[in-house]
């Protein structure tokens, strides 16, 4: 009876171990990443591809990496810029999250500016940053059909599969960009006073300051200003960094000088550009709520502006607090984004729980679903596509 019972325990042990190895390596084999089997392909007969610049401060990291997984599809590309007040040690922590990412990993499209440049929210040294950065892209990746452009205090409101289907239908050579030539008070106190962008010279971070004396609003062309969040064409950022007119130049030798140049630099060269000035439509895709008058900076949105943030059908919004409360429901009902998580779409072919990532495993990048809040977008770009047509707020 003995030696019978003793058998019995050791069929059991041996049964019981095996299926716990079975259930392991079904595990691993879940969780571990799958081979890119699909290769990402580009152009008019395919979705349109987006490339992000994303920039942030001291102390942004975090954000950083928490928006670009927030607005991660392989199709996209994707620049990211720790300014110069920021340490190396925090840059390389940021490059080191980024490649632990299994999907970033294997398609290699997001980079980390590892020389970073010094920026001076109210100076110049902003739009060379962002010139910067097109520049890399361009030279980087040729897929792309959008630039755009966020801070670490921006959010997205819909999935980039959202993104992706709703632009499908719009000409790749249209520009999102908020522009008006009504200067009002900003003629006297932005246009006209004389500033200099210490950031651009010196090695250590400083105001700007002043000159004395102001100059006259041109008459050689025509200024414009708007917001400075915006998403451009591959053609006209092309025409912005290769020149091939000498527009683009003698406007930033202009704007080198102003006040918050980023809210007129790319306004004044496409809107004084025959070529390119019937190609904007007059919106920047963001959700903000401003003073009347507005302020430097829109309001921090929380958990009570959410029901109308997410109703306005824009793209983005801003500005948020560090993990704000609200970004989490964004995630949970918008993007359906896990904690450290890629937000999923139709690339991701991963089982989801509470021990795998979805987008841990992927099929066809190529292929798109859109989600309910894609619908709302729609109606928005359908709208704005309307008054782009009718030319009633072109340029003017």
């Amino acid at each position: 009876m003995g030696a019978e019972k003793k058998w019995l325990l050791t069929l059991f042990s041996a049964t019981f171990l095996s299926l716990l190895l079975l259930l392991l390596s079904s595990i691993s084999a879940f969780s571990s990443p799958k081979p890119f089997l699909s290769i990402v392909q580009h152009g008019s007969h395919y979705p349109p591809a987006f490339a992000y610049y994303i920039w942030g401060g001291r102390g942004d990291r975090g954000r950083i990496l928490r928006l670009l997984l927030a607005v991660y599809h392989p199709r996209n590309r994707y620049l990211l810029h720790l300014s110069a007040d920021e340490s190396e040690d925090e840059r390389r922590r940021l490059a080191a999250a980024i490649k632990a990412v299994p999907a970033i990993r294997a398609f290699g499209n997001v980079d980390v500016v590892g020389k970073p440049d010094r920026i001076t929210y109210m100076g110049s040294s902003n739009i060379a940053t962002t010139l910067r950065a097109a520049a890399i892209l361009l030279k980087v990746d040729s897929g792309w059909d959008w630039f755009v452009t966020l801070s670490a205090m921006d959010y997205p409101l819909i999935t980039q599969d959202d993104l992706s289907h709703v632009f499908s239908s719009v000409r790749r050579d249209l520009n999102f960009i908020d522009h008006t030539s009504d200067l009002g008070w900003k003629e006297l106190h932005r246009v006209q006073p004389i500033v200099v962008d210490p950031g651009l010279y010196l090695a250590r971070r400083s105001q700007i300051f002043h000159a004395t004396e102001k100059r006259k609003t041109p008459d050689a062309f025509k200024i414009f200003t708007g917001s400075p969040w915006v998403i451009l064409s591959r053609p006209f950022l092309e025409f912005c960094i290769l020149g091939w007119d000498n527009l683009p130049r003698t406007m930033l030798m202009y704007f080198t000088n102003v006040m918050l140049s980023q809210e007129g630099y790319f306004h004044s060269v496409i809107c004084n550009s025959p070529e390119f000035k019937n190609t904007t439509v007059n919106s920047d895709l963001r959700y903000m709520i401003w003073d009347t008058p507005p302020k430097m900076e829109p309001h921090f949105l929380n958990i009570s502006d959410y029901d109308q943030m997410v109703q306005g059908g824009a793209a983005f919004a801003r500005q948020f607090q560090k993990d704000d409360p609200v970004l989490d429901m964004v995630d949970e009902k918008i993007l359906k984004r896990g904690r450290n998580r890629a937000a999923p779409g139709a690339w991701c072919s991963g089982w989801k729980s509470w021990w795998m990532d979805p987008c841990s495993q992927w099929g066809d990048a190529n292929i798109l679903k859109p989600g309910p809040q894609a619908k709302k977008f729609e109606e928005s770009i359908t709208n704005l596509l309307d008054d782009w047509t009718a030319q009633s707020n072109q340029c003017q």
